[in-house]
C-alpha cells in the first residue's frame, strides 16, 4: 500500500505538469494518452483504445474528437469492421506527441542521479506486477 500511496500523488502531479506544459500543442492529458497509444501501437479503433487504457469508450471518443479537431488524428477505413473506423496519427499528431514526450523525458531525467539501472529495473518490475494483479478490473 505504500507504493500506491506514492504512485497516486506522483501520477496526479505528473499529469498536471503535462497539462500545464502542453497547451501550446493543445494537448489535454486524455488527448496526450490517445496520441501516445497510437504512436506505440499504430492505428486502433476507439473500443480498442478504451480497453487498452481501461477507460470508457465514450471518454476515449471525446478525446479522439478533440485530437481530430486539432488535426492530430484521422479516421481511416477499417478492413476488419466497417462500423468501427481505425484512428491513426497524422504528421501533426506525431510531431506533437514527440515534442511532449521529449519535454517529459528531459524533466524526468532530473530525478536523483544516484539511482542505478538495477533499481529502475526493479521498480518497473514491481509496478508491472502490481498492474497485472488488477488486469481484470475495468
Amino acid at each position: 500500500m505504500e507504493v500506491f500511496g506514492l504512485v497516486g500523488p506522483l501520477y496526479r502531479r505528473v499529469q498536471r505538469r503535462i497539462e500545464q506544459d502542453a497547451p501550446a500543442e493543445g494537448l489535454s492529458v486524455g488527448v496526450r494518452a490517445v496520441l501516445d497509444l497510437l504512436r506505440e501501437n499504430g492505428p486502433m479503433t476507439v473500443p480498442q483504445m478504451g480497453r487498452a487504457q481501461s477507460l470508457s469508450r465514450q471518454f476515449v471518443q471525446r478525446m479522439v474528437n478533440d485530437a481530430t479537431e486539432h488535426g492530430f488524428v484521422e479516421a481511416i477505413p477499417n478492413p476488419a469492421h466497417q462500423r468501427s473506423s481505425l484512428i491513426r496519427l497524422t504528421d501533426a499528431g506525431s510531431a506533437a506527441i514527440t515534442a511532449v514526450t521529449g519535454r517529459e523525458h528531459a524533466l524526468l531525467r532530473e530525478v536523483g542521479g544516484d539511482l542505478t539501472d538495477a533499481e529502475l529495473t526493479t521498480c518497473v518490475r514491481v509496478l508491472s506486477r502490481m498492474l497485472a494483479l488488477f488486469d481484470d478490473v475495468d
